[in-house]
């Protein structure tokens, strides 16, 4: 597309003509992603610019093709908790928690309390993990190496506690219908005690080199402002949300587990720009270790206990229970061939992801395999209103944005 240049009414008709022909004002269309560092290989943006202010962005997200819905919908109720690992694979256990919780809405279940109080501390522990993924590369794409090792240090930290908790580091897979793979391993509250200061410190030299920082700040405030009344309109929750004023976070509003009994804070901004967005994770991190030290003190006052219900149709059998009864090994071998059977019916459950409102609906006919499973993934959502928050903005806005929406390819997948 082209636009005529003005005229000037004393030149003559020649030089007129020579200036609108030499210098044409088209704009150019750039191609970014997926093969780009800064789009993680699974986004492309279409972008419009007239010279380095973006006109017009078109957002293509379709380059990680796993059918997660479908994928799901093949195989018995269990064998699709892998499968939410792998939507936000920075903060995988959250997921887990999402749909077992939604599967045991249909059994019309209840775990018990000490299961509770671990699905909580493998949440917050996923959270950290994101935030920290989050604003690192935030700071590693805008050229600040200092504090992404810092933030990949506390990070290591926060997932070693994870692999203690449940066996891995990413990718969980830690939560069960009914309950959770294990009980607390016997070191892992003196670990966590030893590890939360040390994590605290490392946010604080993360807040001390780059909070303040005028280049870090010139480059984040202002931009990829997103006002209270769009988020609304498309639906934006999470930190996003937050950032812009909406006090709107799923563990107060429509408490589960047990969030309704621990003491925390939700971080709220005023502008809605990226330098809110990022002090609202960096206070988040700091709320969530909050609620693990709650957890830990709850755990100890609470004693050993079940951490799975007592119903073998529903819960699988411990292995070394497998291995060493009869009626254990049968009722394995039934589980595993015919899957547990969820009552006919429909039902949604949210949780509030590192991201914002991550829901399942799932949807049973009675029988092993679900009939319908639908995922509501904040990151697809809160991406849509990008190119209103990036029109008339820089093309160097762009990074930034991004990276503090914190688009995760894996939820975005269809």
């Amino acid at each position: 597309m082209s636009h005529g240049l003005p005229r000037f009414p004393d030149a003559p008709a020649s030089l007129d003509d020579d200036f609108g022909r030499d210098l044409h004002t088209e704009h150019q269309v750039l191609n970014m992603g997926p093969s780009h560092p800064a789009t993680h290989g699974t986004i492309k943006f279409l972008i419009e610019l007239d010279g380095e202010t973006i006109i017009n962005l078109d957002i293509q997200v379709g380059y990680l093709h796993r059918g997660f819905e479908k994928e799901c919908e093949s195989g018995t109720w269990y064998q699709a908790i892998p499968y939410t690992d792998r939507l936000n694979y920075n903060s995988a256990a959250i997921a887990n928690v999402g749909y077992c919780m939604a599967v045991e809405k249909l059994l019309g279940i209840e775990t018990p309390e000490r299961c509770q109080w671990q699905r909580v501390i493998a949440s917050e522990l996923a959270r950290i993990a994101d935030h920290l993924t989050r604003v690192g590369a935030a700071c590693l794409e805008l050229a600040a190496m200092t504090p992404f090792l810092y933030g990949i240090e506390a990070r290591e930290l926060v997932w070693d506690l994870l692999e203690m908790l449940c066996g891995a580091r990413v990718t969980s897979n830690y939560v069960r219908i009914g309950g959770v793979k294990h009980d607390l391993p016997r070191d892992f509250a003196p670990t966590a005690k030893d590890f939360i200061p040390r994590i605290r410190k490392l946010l604080v030299d993360f807040d001390k080199v780059i909070t303040s920082n005028r280049i870090f700040v010139d480059r984040l405030k202002d931009t990829g402002v997103i006002s209270r009344e769009q988020c609304l309109s498309y639906a934006v929750t999470g930190p996003m949300a937050r950032s812009a004023g909406l006090a709107i976070d799923v563990r107060k509003t429509d408490p589960y587990l047990t969030y309704d009994q621990i003491d925390f804070d939700v971080p709220v901004g005023e502008v809605g720009d990226n330098y809110d967005r990022y002090l609202v994770c960096v206070e988040e991190m700091h709320q969530s270790l909050r609620i693990i030290e709650q957890c830990l003190t709850q755990l100890k006052k609470l004693g050993p206990g079940p951490v799975n219900i007592d119903d073998p149709r529903v819960r699988w059998p411990a292995k070394g229970r497998v291995f060493n009864r009869m009626e254990e090994l049968i009722q394995q071998f039934k589980s595993v061939t015919e899957g547990p059977l969820v009552p006919e019916g429909e039902g949604y459950f949210a949780v509030e992801s590192a991201n914002g409102e991550l829901g399942f609906y799932v949807v049973s006919d009675g029988s092993a395999v679900p009939l319908k499973l639908r995922c509501r993934p904040p990151s697809f959502i809160n991406l849509a209103p990008m190119d209103v928050m990036l029109k008339g903005s820089m093309l160097a806005d762009l990074i930034p944005t991004f990276d503090l929406i914190n688009m995760i390819g894996g939820e975005c997948d269809r």
